[in-house]
């Protein structure tokens, strides 16, 4: 079952109250408001008889000065009052003394008494409710002795009570009425503005569970202090709650990222695994297979066993040549080879280089081109490791140069930063392999590479090497060839490259 609106269960609870208190003070209205005047009037005949017998006991009574009291007395309290003499003589009356008198007689002389109708009774007087039967009406008299003994007879009528209260009890109701109305009025606008807070915090916790961190309270006049200490709370828990939300998404995006690198490393591990028994694959093959004709004498002349030992000698090297790639490599990404930053002239190393490689050159036919007038290239880097990328550069080039087979060595000075490109004459490299070729045993031409012995490794060990000087390295393609570049830190118009201590 669906409960109702908290402003409607508010008002209609109120309405009840209000409706069941006016209902109830009508009810006992209309049952005890008679009673009510009854006793009241009971105290009224008592007090007019403690008055009349005062002034007696002080000689008063039948006195010209107290006629005024007299007078206020019995309309005041609309009373009917007969005091007789010893003598039988009237002392005080303000209404027809025969008839005063003869109802007095009545009531000494009457032998029938009705207990029921006694609502007071005292030594000197009793005060009892009679009907008067000539008169159709019931009045409530009291009768008796003053203390000196003088007769006494103090009447009011029950009937003007009984129209009392039933004018009462119709203004009662009118009123009643008239204030009901108002209260349900008033009920429904103190309920409004009473649940509209708790309302609005509902709405929040509503947008708040649906991950709507935007949603704020704000306090109203009409909003208690405890709506107020629950909104603000609520406002806490919210930037709380986002701010914990974030972390755990900060947290989730990493682990994501984690499990990414995860699979990224199981890949790679398994390509590097699948590459690596590739590549010693056919060496070991080859020195198997020549160790076999060796040990079987396939050829008994001296130079075919020659030939047999050279194979095997120059698989080994490869392979002992590729372990010791991968272990460079090994060493310059996990940090374990430290870089040794030192001021040396890029000039001087690329001499060095292309003297060690001249023969590599003449072997393959290539022109390397080098203006050797250059000015001293002052930069900062690790020597051995600048070396490495510039033998690997060039060997590169010349394995690969084809065409006029130039290979050309340049410098790009810019941003303090000093450009070294290797270009050779050949084939561009495809597009969607420029971002590989940086990737263990990643080959290109496959058959060209094993051709010349390549493993594949030269270049990721570039890009480790200037990952570890944090500089950059890349390839640019041109319509005659391939330009491959790095860039190390150089300072602009200092040619003294005299290492500083």
């Amino acid at each position: 079952m669906k409960r109702k609106p908290l402003f409607l269960q508010l008002s209609i609870t109120m309405t009840v109250l209000v409706t069941f208190v006016i209902v109830a003070c009508g009810i006992i209205n209309y049952t005890q408001l008679e009673r009510y005047y009854v006793r009241e009037k009971v105290e009224t005949l008592k007090d007019a008889y403690d008055v009349i017998d005062k002034a007696e006991m002080q000689g008063n009574l039948a006195s010209d000065a107290f006629d005024v009291t007299f007078e206020k007395l019995c309309a005041r309290d609309n009373l009917n009052i007969l005091v007789l003499g010893k003598g039988e003589g009237v002392l005080r009356s303000n209404s027809s003394t025969d008839f005063a008198t003869m109802q007095m007689n009545e009531l000494y002389y009457e032998q029938q008494e009705d207990n029921e109708r006694v609502l007071l009774r005292s030594d000197l007087y009793r005060i009892e409710r009679r009907n008067d039967l000539r008169m159709q009406s019931e009045y409530l008299m009291l009768w008796g002795t003053l203390e000196d003994g003088s007769p006494i007879l103090i009447r009011t009528a029950l009937e003007s009570i009984r129209e009392s209260t039933k004018i009462s009890l119709r203004f009662f109701f009118l009123i009643a009425f008239v204030a009901l109305l108002i209260s349900i009025v008033i009920i429904l606008i103190v309920s409004r503005k009473v649940a509209n807070p708790i309302h609005h915090l509902t709405e929040l916790s509503l947008r708040m569970s649906n991950l709507d961190f935007d949603a704020r309270y704000e306090s109203s006049s009409f909003s208690s202090r405890e709506i107020d200490t629950l909104g603000n709370s609520m406002n806490e828990m919210s930037e709380n709650l986002e701010g914990a939300i974030s972390d755990l998404k900060s947290v989730n995006n990493e682990l994501q990222k984690d499990i990414q690198r995860k699979e990224q490393i199981d890949e790679m591990r398994k390509e590097f695994l699948s590459n690596v028994s590739h590549e010693l694959k056919t060496p070991l093959a080859l020195i198997s297979g020549y160790a076999e004709g060796l040990k079987e004498n396939i050829n008994d002349d001296e130079e075919s066993r020659n030939f047999y030992c050279d194979v095997i000698m120059d698989e080994a090297e490869k392979m002992n040549r590729m372990v010791k790639q991968l272990l460079n490599l090994n060493e310059i990404e996990f940090g374990r080879d430290m870089v040794e930053m030192g001021r040396f002239n890029m000039t001087e190393l690329v001499r060095g280089v292309l003297c060690a490689n001249a023969i590599l050159a003449e072997q393959a036919g290539a022109k390397i081109v080098f203006d050797e007038t250059l000015d001293p290239a002052c930069v900062w880097a690790d020597e051995f490791l600048a070396e490495q990328v510039l033998t690997n550069f060039l060997t590169n080039a010349i394995h690969h140069c084809e065409g006029e087979k130039i290979v050309r060595i340049s410098y790009l000075l810019h941003d303090e930063l000093l450009r070294v490109s290797v270009f050779n004459t050949g084939k561009q490299i495809p597009e969607d392999a420029i971002d590989r070729i940086w990737e263990k045993f990643y080959k290109v031409d496959k058959a060209r590479t094993r051709e010349y012995g390549g493993s594949g490794i030269g270049l990721s060990i570039v890009k480790a090497i200037m990952d570890s000087h944090n500089q950059k390295c890349g390839i640019i393609n041109h319509e005659d060839g391939v330009e491959f570049w790095a860039e190390f830190d150089c300072m602009l118009g200092k040619n003294d490259c005299t290492p500083k201590k």
